[in-house]
């Protein structure tokens, strides 16, 4: 993080491979939602380049792997409604935190840190999911893909943010696993810090323009804290 700069008075963090792991949970929804269609089930590794830009695309994309493209929209609205039902279903089943999640959600409200969660997943997915993970009382601000008109990688989700919490982006943090994170949070102004275990659309994280890797939350607090000279 540069030196010289603001202090960071809030994070915006991502939710979908940065806090939790829910590609166990896509591939219950997304199978089930295939095998509606009598198409046979596919692996994680499938699914996960696909995760991180929202449902539409990625009911689609997993279509496309057996539809041409007319038979995909052809029945995309179907798709999606099953996937939907579906999801709602096993919502947090099979989907775990990652290490130093909690521990670092601590430390950074310890230090005075306003918190948003900002995540393309639909928001009535994303509600009952960090509620049901216990991450829900860390957040002041939480918007889905469907809260506002655009998501990532748009900065408006968040400029919003900032917008909520009357704090300048160069005093905000964004923290996540993808170029759709790295991408709002330049085009916002905002510093960004990226997780190295996360999705990242099948691409290596170090490709990302940021301005750290931090290996956990707990380590992006800890690197916060020092920005600040706390």
């Amino acid at each position: 993080m540069r030196a010289g700069a603001a202090a960071i008075r809030a994070a915006i963090i991502d939710l979908d491979g940065t806090m939790l792991d829910t590609v166990p949970d896509f591939e219950l929804a997304l199978n089930a939602m295939r095998a509606e269609f009598s198409l046979a089930p596919i692996g994680q590794d499938t699914i996960k380049p696909m995760v991180g830009k929202g449902s539409e695309k990625l009911i689609r994309d997993v279509l496309s792997l057996d539809f041409a493209p007319e038979r995909v929209e052809a029945v995309y609205e179907d798709a999606m409604a099953a996937y939907q039902r579906h999801y709602l279903a096993i919502n947090g089943e099979k989907s775990v935190l990652y290490a130093g999640v909690i521990e670092g959600l601590q430390a950074l409200r310890d230090m005075g840190l306003r918190l948003a969660c900002v995540t393309n997943k639909p928001i009535s997915f994303t509600t009952p999911l960090l509620a049901q993970k216990g991450l829900a009382p860390y957040f002041e601000l939480v918007y889905g893909g469907d809260s506002l008109p655009r998501k990532k990688p748009d900065p408006l989700p968040l400029l919003q943010v900032c917008s909520d919490f009357d704090l300048p982006p160069q005093q905000v943090v964004a923290i996540g696993d993808s170029s759709n994170d790295a991408e709002a949070a330049r085009a916002a102004r905002c510093f960004v810090l990226t997780v190295p275990y996360g999705y990242n659309h099948g691409r290596p994280v170090q490709e990302i323009d940021s301005d750290g890797i931090v290996n956990s939350l707990l380590d992006a607090a800890k690197l916060i804290r020092a920005h600040n000279g706390a």
